[in-house]
């Protein structure tokens, strides 16, 4: 029996246990609720592509509200707001020069920088580069409109490192002129100064409609040598053509400069969780980035049955980052040195045809569209240190040490399709083509340092296919299968396990199959949403080794991540607002690997549970919040022990921490307040807030602050 039999033969167990216990009261619920849920309007989800209600999408995505992601935060990392969401974890590493950790059911949890593995999307413009490594540093949270989180096998039509998909949508300019400024300030220094102006020239659709943001962040930082600044741009205007056109352009910029305290060991977390890595300070590790882009979404109706979408783009990134790589290392010819300066020039088009009519005299909608993007790279080696005559001065840009020219691109076609062959079922399926190739020229050749150039190129079908029924207006059941494949990016073929110079060009993407099953339904003022899922996993792509800011990867086999999400929000008796989720995730090894470390102990037993992920996770939150006058809320989060290591010899212990905030907001004339205060970790709980996975000399730790305060004020005049 083949591995896509017994991926159904899991599912059809888990689905019977599942209804044993949830079918009956959620179809009892349901029913009784559809009258008092039919009037709020339905929450539309892009995401998947065929725009449709949430409720009535076969697979698991949520939509978080840009104004419920402003309420009481300090609006700088999307870890403050989006832990309502299962199966999503994002944490604030406490570090800016290394980006926020995010994994969706466990994909993205081996990053030690930055996101892999899992797609982002800000106004339909893709954050994730053609090689699978992505950033949050842009997505300005004082502009959101909306956030949608989509996991499970949908995910997989977005093409390679779709392991899940993360769409922000910034907010239209509609309505009157208004201009609003804020102020928040909290612990370890932190500062953000907020200015956004929006507004149309008209309610007609070919009015102009605009929006302007701007933020900047200062913070001293929660552990030594962790100050960071920030600076933020985000502009969307909306050029209405007609009433069958539009067009949006859309700009984005951010400045960045930060302090790396790295990693701690178990012992210096547990003495002094402030400190910085010794070597952070002697080399004075540290990053800044510079990242501009725009683009544009032209949308035309060509008639009542079709309709064609454009978006093309184009953007640069600048980075530069001193690592803390000894002397002595750097002494061997092939070694690329302490410090990366890095150069990317990245763009791309979609194009889109979305045809409605029916089939067999039932509702029928497909959408067919060709994806191409592309990222170029100038990647410079340098030292971190210059010999003088005291010796060699650490943490300056020193001699060039590695100096290529690397390519990548994705050529995509993608075909998708919903039918409501019946009035109660809906069939989806799509397939998408996904071609990606990799160039490397190398420009730095030496006497010891040969010609590193050479380029490979991956190809994979990714299908999908999703059947929904519908049990009465309520309640929705739906099952989902679909297969996706993951490609290494640039920085996890940078270096070879052997040592050698040049590109590892023998790591191999790993490929997935995913089965979900799930049901959505309304009860009462709230919605019940839970999904039982299992994706199997063929050349998993893992640490081979990490050792003095160098780190090398393999295809460690075979691995399996099967779980259960489950998530309700409720609007309670007037102005009670109520929201729980909770994830358990099992991810395993199934296949036993070496890794390179230079020790006899460096098997990992298949059945070791994959680092970074945590088995269990909960939140919960309760909030008064009425639009004007007083507000207060509760929110409680828990995360439980993950391992910090392939081989389950180091990890960090589970942790619950509390929070609480209140505010006032009131109006004068044409004006509007909002002041508000935040405790966070209220219990003054000491853990750690994240790991780095498989870190060398078992740096794997990375600290949370103790109890820490925000407080805020926004003042916004209406035209």
């Amino acid at each position: 029996m083949g591995p896509a039999h017994a991926s159904w033969r899991s599912l059809a167990r888990l689905l019977q246990r599942a209804g044993q216990y949830a079918a009956f009261p959620l179809a009892a619920a349901s029913a009784d609720a559809a009258d008092t849920t039919a009037t709020l309007p339905p929450v539309q989800v892009t995401s998947t592509q065929i725009v449709q209600p949430a409720f009535d999408t076969p697979a698991s995505v949520d939509v978080i509200d840009g104004r419920s992601m402003r309420d009481s935060h300090l609006q700088v990392n999307l870890s403050e707001s989006l832990g309502s969401v299962p199966g999503l974890l994002i944490q604030n590493r406490q570090n800016y020069a290394q980006d926020l950790q995010l994994s969706l059911r466990g994909f993205g949890a081996r990053s030690t920088f930055g996101v892999r593995g899992v797609r982002l999307y800000v106004d339909g413009i893709p954050a994730t580069m053609p090689d699978g490594q992505g950033q949050t540093s842009n997505i300005d949270i004082a502009s959101i409109d909306r956030v949608e989180v989509l996991r499970g096998p949908f995910s997989a039509l977005h093409g390679n490192s779709s392991g899940g998909v993360v769409s922000v949508t910034t907010e239209d300019g509609d309505g009157p002129a208004r201009i609003t400024s804020s102020f928040a300030a909290g612990s370890d220094g932190q500062r953000r100064y907020g200015l956004k102006a929006s507004g149309s020239a008209g309610d007609a659709p070919q009015d102009f409609r605009y929006l302007l943001s701007t933020n900047r962040y200062l913070t001293d930082g929660y552990r030594e040598h962790s100050a960071a600044r920030k600076t933020l741009a985000n502009a969307k205007l909306g050029i209405g053509l007609g009433a069958d056109n539009d067009l949006t352009l859309v700009f984005n910029s951010v400045d960045l400069a930060a302090d790396d305290p790295q990693g701690l060991t178990r012992q210096e977390f547990e003495d002094d969780p402030r400190s910085a890595a010794p070597g952070a300070l002697r080399f004075d590790t540290r990053k800044t980035v510079r990242q501009t882009q725009g683009g544009a979404v032209y949308e035309h109706r060509v008639d009542n049955q079709n309709a064609l979408r454009l978006m093309l783009y184009y953007g640069q990134r600048d980075t530069r980052q001193f690592l803390s790589i000894p002397v002595a290392t750097q002494a061997a010819p092939g070694q690329a040195g302490g410090v990366i300066d890095l150069r990317r020039d990245y763009g791309g088009a979609d194009l889109r045809w979305t045809w409605q009519s029916q089939l067999a005299a039932r509702p029928f909608t497909m959408a067919a569209g060709l994806a191409y993007d592309t990222m170029t790279e100038d990647r410079r080696g340098y030292e971190n240190f210059v010999q003088t005559a005291q010796g060699p001065q650490l943490g300056v840009q020193g001699k060039l040490r590695r100096k290529e020219r690397n390519r990548a691109w994705n050529l995509d076609p993608y075909l998708q399709a919903s039918w409501q062959f019946a009035p109660a079922w809906t069939l989806e399926a799509g397939l998408r083509y996904s071609t990606v190739r990799f160039d490397s020229q190398d420009q730095y050749i030496t006497p010891g340092n040969a010609d590193d150039s050479g380029s490979a190129r991956y190809r994979k079908a990714l299908p999908m296919a999703a059947l929904r029924y519908q049990v009465n207006p309520g309640l929705n059941l739906y099952a989902t299968a679909g297969r996706g494949f993951e490609t290494p990016t640039f920085n996890e073929l940078s270096y070879r396990p052997d040592g050698q110079p040049g590109l590892n060009f023998g790591l191999q993407p790993s490929v997935n199959t995913s089965i979900e099953a799930g049901a959505k339904a309304h009860i009462g003022q709230g919605t019940l949403t839970a999904a039982l899922f299992q994706t199997r996993t063929a050349d998993e792509i893992a640490v081979d080794t990490s050792q003095d800011g160098r780190t090398t990867y393999q295809n460690a086999g075979r691995t399996r991540r099967q779980g259960a999400e489950l998530r309700w929000t409720a609007t309670l008796a007037r102005h009670w607002r109520a929201a729980l989720a909770y994830t358990w995730l099992d991810a395993r090894y199934r296949d036993g690997f070496h890794d390179g470390a230079p020790t006899p102990d460096n098997r990992v037993a298949a059945g070791n549970r994959i680092p970074g992920i945590a088995q269990h996770a909960a939140y919960v939150a309760l909030a008064w919040a009425p639009p004007k006058g007083w507000r207060a809320g509760i929110e409680g989060r828990y995360l439980g022990a993950m391992y910090a290591d392939d081989r389950n010899q180091h990890r960090a212990p589970g942790y619950f921490t509390a929070a609480v905030h209140a505010g006032y907001a009131w109006s004068w004339q044409d004006w509007q307040f909002d002041a508000f205060a935040r405790l966070d970790n209220v219990f003054d709980r000491h853990y750690v807030g994240s790991v780095i996975v498989n870190a060398g000399q078992d740096r794997y730790y990375e600290p949370a602050p103790g109890r820490t305060w925000i407080a805020g004020l926004g003042a916004t005049y209406q035209f």
